[in-house]
């Protein structure tokens, strides 16, 4: 399921985290990014509330063309609520490997979180290259760049930390892409996505 990931993120290299907002929000928001030309969206599912926005915001993006993903996902039981919300694909913040396996046999691509050597080799063992660095801003570009030495074809996506001021400082150190999350709270960010996201 790697191919996945690299069709969507052929045309983009920016992924949006939307956390905390309710469905209505979150749905507004989304609109504003995709219109920014932001392909890729995450909702974490950390409460009942946040797994209806996933929902509402699933379905519009169907009727769009695009995905939506379920992040924050740490448990068999949030696999299964971000395949019934609709989700696209799964995030986590580490590479669980009891996870991995539910979301890639619920036919949901999965990009688990990874911060060590280890957790790469765990993940390329069950077949998974694109992984999420987190957090990246205390990883550091640096360790992008580093961990391509040993494992070259491993995709990152740096999450955690990142805005449009260091975005560019991980793409340059080698990730495929970048995950803007509380950033985007500051209307600035997203009018400046364009450059990242070739617009």
């Amino acid at each position: 399921m790697d191919d996945w990931f690299e069709r969507q993120f052929a045309d983009t290299r920016v992924m949006v985290i939307m956390r905390g907002l309710d469905a209505d929000a979150s749905l507004a928001l989304a609109e504003r990014v995709w219109a920014a030309g932001v392909r890729m969206v995450e909702i974490p599912i950390q409460t009942p509330a946040a797994v209806e926005a996933l929902r509402v915001v699933a379905a519009a993006a169907r009727g769009r063309g695009l995905v939506v993903g379920a992040g924050t996902v740490v448990s068999v039981d949030h696999v299964d609520a971000a395949r019934d919300a609709g989700a696209a694909y799964t995030v986590s913040p580490g590479a669980d490997e009891e996870v991995v396996r539910a979301s890639l046999d619920a036919g949901l691509p999965t990009l688990p979180g990874v911060a060590t050597a280890t957790d790469i080799q765990r993940c390329a063992r069950l077949g998974v290259r694109w992984l999420k660095a987190f957090p990246a801003s205390t990883l550091g570009p640096g360790w992008i760049t580093a961990m391509h030495g040993p494992f070259p074809g491993a995709r990152f996506v740096a999450t955690g930390g990142v805005d449009v001021g260091n975005a560019g400082e991980f793409l340059a150190a080698g990730a495929r892409a970048v995950s803007l999350g509380s950033a985007l709270a500051d209307p600035g960010q997203l009018a400046a996505l364009s450059p990242l996201v070739g617009r």
